[in-house]
């Protein structure tokens, strides 16, 4: 989606949960305008998913500048990092099972069993089908890459942390929201067609997801 498409569509977005969800709606007076663009950089935001996972943002930050130090500084193209060992990826702070699995979705991306350019032509749940095929992503990742890569304003992520904690607040619920919980909350106050945008008012009222596999 071209980024103007994008800002008009966010836009339909606030009105309509502004419109709908009551709790939801003074978050969105109060933040503005959502900040998430889609990308086209389809391929280092899988490999930066996967060296991010269960690390603070400054720590995953810091290997993800070593990592392109391995390669000039540049994302290393799938055929050049085929060819780095896990000991030069672990040399720059990866764990063995990260380094195996960057490896393997740059096996896959280069052998064409990940089709990378066609995952925009996809509906969410073949999308998410397709890369959790990766050793390493799970469904939140590709959830995550739905919504920060792709654009995807119909992501309901019912396992990411941050979310129920944010729900569990803004609903004043009891007890930590669950899956069915939330998608009784995004159903009651009409969130879809707009179910990612929701969840990132919610995020903003915390701060940032939580990162998981």
């Amino acid at each position: 989606m071209h980024h103007r498409e994008h800002r008009k569509a966010l836009k339909a977005a606030m009105r309509h949960l502004s419109r709908h969800d009551p709790k939801l709606a003074p978050l969105i007076a109060r933040i503005g305008e959502p900040t998430f663009m889609p990308h086209t950089d389809y391929y280092w935001e899988l490999v930066d998913a996967i060296i991010s996972q269960q690390l603070s943002i400054k720590a995953a930050h810091t290997i993800e500048q070593r990592f392109l130090a391995l390669f000039g500084g540049n994302v290393p193209e799938p055929k050049q990092l085929i060819k780095t060992s896990v000991a030069d990826l672990r040399a720059v702070g990866m764990s063995n099972a990260k380094a195996a699995y960057v490896l393997d979705l740059a096996g896959r991306v280069n052998d064409g069993r990940l089709d990378i350019a066609r995952l925009p032509h996809l509906p969410n749940q073949e999308i998410i089908t397709e890369l959790t095929a990766v050793k390493g992503i799970g469904e939140w990742t590709a959830q995550m890459f739905l919504i920060f890569a792709l654009g995807r304003l119909d992501v309901l992520p019912v396992g990411d942390l941050g979310f129920k904690n944010g729900a569990q607040k803004l609903y004043g619920l009891t007890e930590l929201p669950q899956a069915t919980a939330l998608q009784k909350i995004a159903a009651t106050n009409h969130w879809h067609p707009y179910e990612s945008v929701a969840t990132w008012y919610i995020w903003q009222s915390l701060s940032e997801p939580t990162r998981q596999a």
